[in-house]
């Protein structure tokens, strides 16, 4: 149960973005079936059926898929409960963030069972769509807290329901276009969800602007609070999904008759989804966080965090000893002790990991980072030497690079866990921290190998590339969401901030080489130059990453 609970934290992120993104495309297919797919109909001709037909087994699936989740997240929750509050598990169902989980599982249903019907009928599908997102605000800050202004509820109501029409209708819009025949059709279908996503934005914008305003309350929260900084991440994303969606908004209109013009709209919309969908998952994050508002003590200030920033040059590139080490330090060899049973060790040697950390442990994750800093922007640049043909047959073997740093980050990521430390591998994942770094490995290690494979057309199928922005946008968005489990909050916070910029790089290196593989013509070349920077960058900023 301990470690369930230890691992809890993670787990109530990953649930909470996939219920967001299930409701999202539940509503956002509702809305996108009665605002754009019916209206249009008489001018889709022969592809209006098939499109209604797939928003409908979407929508349904959809609808399933959320009504697992919730109860899926409600059981998690009860058993946390039980564990930590000693509850019985009676008890723990009749918590309120239990039920309100539950709650969303009824309108999932019966939305599901509505789409399925012979007929579709408009009402009922709008009212359940909207009774699925008020049974989520149960699930928000706006309904928790107990001293909420008026209209925060509102807000947070607009701001859901405009997620859901803009980045839940997206995929629907993507297929349309797919099925639509070109010409008229594919320009009424871009017009028409044009318009809607302009109401889908004003609401997310005036909602997340009057939530912020409450949450954060004031200059210093923003940039001082973890969830200040989430929140400004969550603004970056939201501007360049914005910025996307302007150039499909003006695509339309100045050439609607270009087939290019729609053909760069797509690949523009299939990153808006991948973008959309982070958001998605930064936002449930964001609600495991208390409002920075709440935070009486441990804000940071803005001196700390710009000394924190400020690089020393030279990197640190000289390791301590692994002996000189708090994990190696008298409570574990104590622990260690013949007359100490197997389960208080390794008791012991965890709670070594959230000790307090000494110059030894600071200077050792200093040059972990600036060593694979060094990785990094050796496979940017690279990366950008292979646009140059002479140099291409040798800078092609660049993701090889990615072995070699996932081995240095398997030997040393984790100090206290073999082989260097004395927690076993196994055993070590019940640390969410631990077991993130692990997934990342996992990653990179795949990443590089294929990407190695495709780069060397050893690979020729032609999904094969779009591994390598699927992959760095997946470790983005989990870098986003990374936590570190460390007592000391405001130190915390001063690693969290150099981190997120290092995820928003990441999904910028992610995006650009979606579209290199996608675009034709000047975009893809543009691409194609600008993720090797965005790489290069990303090793740059870990060269200069300090932890004291």
């Amino acid at each position: 149960m301990q470690q369930f609970i230890e691992i809890y934290g993670f787990l109530s992120v990953i649930l909470r973005g996939s219920i967001s993104g299930a409701l999202s495309l539940a509503v956002g297919g509702v809305a996108f079936l009665l605002l754009v797919g019916r209206p249009l109909a008489p001018r889709l001709g022969a592809a209006a059926e098939p499109i209604a037909a797939r928003t409908r087994a979407i929508v349904f699936w959809s609808a399933i898929a959320l009504a697992l989740l919730v109860a899926l997240d409600a059981a998690t929750l009860a058993t946390m409960l039980v564990g930590a509050l000693e509850l019985s598990f009676a008890d723990a169902l009749t918590a309120d963030a239990v039920k309100s989980d539950a709650l969303a599982a009824a309108p999932a249903l019966a939305l599901a069972f509505a789409i399925r019907g012979p007929a579709i009928a408009p009402l009922p599908l709008a009212i359940f769509a909207a009774a699925l997102v008020c049974a989520r605000l149960g699930a928000t800050h706006a309904v928790s807290r107990l001293d909420n202004p008026p209209g925060l509820v509102a807000a947070e109501l607009a701001h859901l329901t405009g997620v859901a029409l803009w980045i839940g209708g997206i995929p629907y819009f993507l297929m349309a276009l797919a099925r639509a025949p070109e010409g008229a059709a594919q320009r009424a279908i871009g017009l028409r969800f044009s318009h809607l996503s302009i109401v889908a934005v004003t609401m997310i914008a005036a909602g997340g602007v009057a939530m912020s305003a409450v949450y954060i309350g004031a200059v210093e929260n923003f940039y001082g609070a973890a969830y200040g900084v989430m929140v400004g991440a969550k603004a970056i994303l939201f501007t360049g999904l914005l910025s996307l969606g302007a150039l499909n908004f003006f695509a339309v209109r100045r050439q609607p008759t270009d087939p290019r013009a729609f053909a760069r709209l797509r690949r523009f919309a299939e990153v808006e989804i991948g973008i959309g969908w982070t958001i998605v998952f930064a936002a449930a994050s964001l609600s495991s966080l208390p409002p920075a508002v709440d935070l009486a003590r441990d804000r940071v200030s803005l001196a700390e965090i710009v000394e924190r920033l400020t690089p020393q040059w030279p990197p640190r590139l000289d390791s301590p000893d692994h002996s000189t080490l708090s994990v190696s330090l008298p409570p574990i060899q104590t622990a260690r002790a013949d007359d100490v049973a197997p389960a208080e060790a390794s008791d012991a040697v965890t709670a070594s990991i959230t000790a307090q950390r000494n110059a030894e442990d600071i200077a050792w994750s200093e040059y972990n980072h600036h060593i694979a800093g060094l990785f990094v922007a050796a496979m940017g640049l690279l990366a950008l030497l292979e646009h140059w043909r002479r140099l291409s047959p040798v800078a092609r073997h660049w993701p090889m690079l990615m072995l070699g740093l996932a081995g240095f980050l398997f030997l040393r990521a984790d100090e206290a866990v073999w082989p260097l430390g004395q927690l076993g591998l196994i055993e070590s994942l019940r640390d969410p921290e631990i077991a993130q770094h692990r997934i990342f490995l996992a990653l990179i290690i795949g990443f590089g190998i294929f990407e190695w494979r495709v780069r060397t057309q050893r690979v020729k199928a032609q999904w094969a590339p779009l591994a390598f922005p699927l992959i760095t946008g997946v470790g983005g968005a989990l870098l986003l969401a990374h936590s570190h489990g460390l007592s000391n909050i405001r130190e915390e916070f001063l690693i969290e901030v150099t981190h997120t910029p290092l995820a928003l790089v990441g999904l910028l290196a992610s995006s650009a080489r979606w579209l290199e593989i996608r675009l034709d013509g000047p975009g893809a070349r543009i691409a194609g130059i600008v993720w090797p920077i965005a790489f290069t960058f990303a090793g740059l900023m870990l060269l200069a990453y300090r932890e004291a």
